[in-house]
């Protein structure tokens, strides 16, 4: 049996989670903690504080593994259930992945502490996660980096402001024939709602939170160096119908117009053989599209790929070659956003833009964890970074009791980056 030594704001952040079990206090909690900052072991050490009754849920099986390997290193039993990972046993402390449980809930009905990972996939509205928690009243504590969620509004633009439907008088903006007056715009915009923000809500309170300044001026997490290259100009790129990200369609035309796939190849091949000689332990790429992987892997004979249709096996292959060394490239087509652990990772490409800071915040996440002498790079090919600012720079704020937000250092200024349109 192997004891971990928590860090300190691990130890606060796990006190804090069990203080919040035990008290009386209605209303369920969060906990918001960096990529990096030891989640699965402070997920370890709540359910070992509570001494049973807890089921853990995880949004896919690699999560389960990772979380339920700590708590086995405490050398306390615990339990799994998933069909993935063909176990399905309950037990006083029990690993779960939602889509295992959600056709027997019955099972868990006797737990009174239900623990969620990356509890940013809640959805308040619907699905199976809400189905689960509304069943049993019982406390809810739910960790993640990214407290937020993506919602669409529909509305109206005049001057520049954005108006929801519903927060307007019709009779100021439309004649009587139902059309808009002049200067008046129907659009559809996103917004970045808070999980303690939106209605109807599953999360009330912050529990504790740390941010990734303050780890890395710990010493827990990698520095990072940017590279903005803006290979793809995103200005020339529609929004989607909803919304909330390009239009596939439109993304494509610009990335042919500048030659995406021949000048990602060029990228590649230099990151392989930097100038200073010092080769990089490992270069992991992000597409939007199969095409333009496959032409990367056809381009560079050194790198491989990984998309969502990749059988399990194989998968597991070529992530397991990539971490020995055996592939310096890997890329993939939204696969390896979340779960992915692997600290000598030293070099992330982001060959495509995003509309989202989940998606932004997660990925170059996978670079951040800390190895020995290791020096992230983050190479930036959509304008992510003057999107979103660097992730090191995102804060959380809460200047009204209960009003959180997300704030990040966009273009030499502070923008507000949760519950505001865009």
């Amino acid at each position: 049996m192997s004891k971990f030594v928590l860090r300190p704001y691990q130890q606060v952040a796990s006190d804090t989670a069990v203080k919040f079990f035990r008290s009386k206090a209605k209303g369920n909690g969060i906990i918001v903690a960096p990529t990096g900052a030891g989640k699965s072991l402070l997920i370890a050490d709540v359910a070992r504080q509570l001494d049973g009754n807890v089921i853990v849920l995880q949004p896919s099986a690699e999560l389960l593994e990772q979380n339920y390997g700590k708590l086995a290193s405490y050398g306390i039993d615990a339990s799994i259930y998933s069909a993935s990972l063909k176990q399905k046993k309950v037990g006083k402390i029990t690993f779960a992945t939602i889509g295992s449980v959600a056709n027997h809930m019955e099972l868990f009905n006797d737990f009174s502490a239900v623990i969620i990972d990356e509890c940013h996939n809640v959805n308040a509205a619907e699905g199976r996660y809400k189905t689960f928690i509304e069943k049993i009243p019982r406390k809810v504590l739910g960790l993640t980096a990214t407290p937020y969620r993506l919602y669409t509004a529909q509305g109206i633009e005049v001057k520049g402001e954005f108006k929801p439907n519903g927060s307007y008088k019709e009779e100021d903006y439309f004649n009587e024939l139902g059309y808009p007056n002049p200067g008046v715009e129907m659009k559809n915009k996103c917004i970045l709602k808070f999980l303690t923000r939106t209605k109807p809500r599953i999360f009330n309170k912050v529990l504790y939170s740390i941010g990734i300044d303050e780890l890395l001026a710990q010493g827990y997490l990698a520095n990072l160096r940017y590279f903005s290259m803006n290979v793809i100009d995103s200005s020339r790129v529609r929004m989607n119908s909803t919304g909330r990200d390009y239009d596939e369609r439109s993304l494509q035309a610009e990335n042919e117009r500048c030659g995406l796939t021949v000048q990602l190849a060029q990228i590649v091949r230099r990151l392989l053989k930097p100038k200073d000689g010092k080769p990089r332990k490992g270069i992991l790429i992000f597409t939007r599209f199969i095409e333009e992987s496959e032409a990367l892997c056809r381009a560079v004979p050194e790198c491989s790929m990984i998309t969502g249709n990749t059988p399990d096996e194989e998968r597991t292959r070529l992530i397991r070659a990539f971490r020995a060394g055996e592939i310096k490239a890997l890329t993939n087509v939204g696969v390896l956003t979340t779960g992915f652990d692997y600290p000598e990772l030293d070099t992330i490409v982001m060959a495509r833009p995003t509309n989202s800071l989940a998606q932004w915040y997660q990925i170059v996440g996978r670079c951040i964890r800390p190895f020995p002498g290791k020096d992230g790079w983050i190479v930036d090919l959509g304008g992510n970074v003057e999107r979103f600012g660097k992730v090191e720079h995102l804060r959380l704020y809460e200047p009204k009791p209960g009003m959180y937000a997300m704030w990040g250092w966009v273009n030499s200024q502070w923008k507000q980056l949760t519950n505001t349109y865009f």
